[in-house]
């Protein structure tokens, strides 16, 4: 059986659900519905200007956020990265990123609350070019999954892209846009 990835219908539906949310920021996505509007795949990473990532928001404990350290980036950041042939939506990448980069399988996570079918926060930010995988400067519109650690579960980083992490509370999160989000929720 071949696997497909997100289709352009699924980011579509996801896209306006969130915009229903934040009908503000539909002018902030217009890199995104250009992505859509192409012929190439905008969840393929070689999709440029601008192509879909998906980052998993995990919540631990009172108002915890996950942060773990990207080697390429040098950053604190959610686990998350590139959608794979495998992942049919777009919230099965940001749960298989989580598992990937932090040990942390999605049998021990539950969707936020209202937030299963929508994410909490998309964002649309630059990459610098990357000559050693003939990347252009780009941009990522990434996708940003809301879950709730749901049992107690250590973290287990892949070293290969990760070396280190942190529980951040909400206050500190690195990320302005899920910062302010986060900080709406009761």
């Amino acid at each position: 059986m071949t696997s497909l990835p997100p289709s352009t219908d699924h980011i579509r539906t996801v896209t306006e659900a969130y915009l229903a949310r934040h009908p503000e920021e539909r002018d902030s996505l217009a890199m995104l519905f250009a992505a859509l509007a192409g012929a190439d795949t905008s969840t393929s990473r070689k999709t440029f200007p601008a192509h879909v990532t998906c980052s998993a928001i995990l919540i631990h404990g009172e108002r915890h956020v996950l942060h773990i350290a990207h080697k390429a980036s040098g950053k604190l950041l959610a686990p998350g990265g590139h959608n794979e042939p495998a992942d049919r939506h777009l919230r099965d990448a940001a749960l298989r990123e989580l598992h990937e980069e932090a040990g942390i399988p999605p049998s021990v996570v539950v969707a936020l609350a209202g937030y299963e079918d929508v994410p909490l926060d998309i964002d649309v930010h630059a990459i610098d070019a990357n000559p050693s995988k003939d990347e252009p400067a780009h941009h990522h519109v990434d996708f940003r999954w809301a879950f709730r650690l749901g049992a107690d579960h250590a973290v287990t980083l892949q070293e290969e892209e990760v070396d280190g992490y942190q529980w951040r509370p909400f206050a500190a999160v690195a990320l302005p846009t899920v910062r302010a989000k986060l900080a709406q929720l009761t």
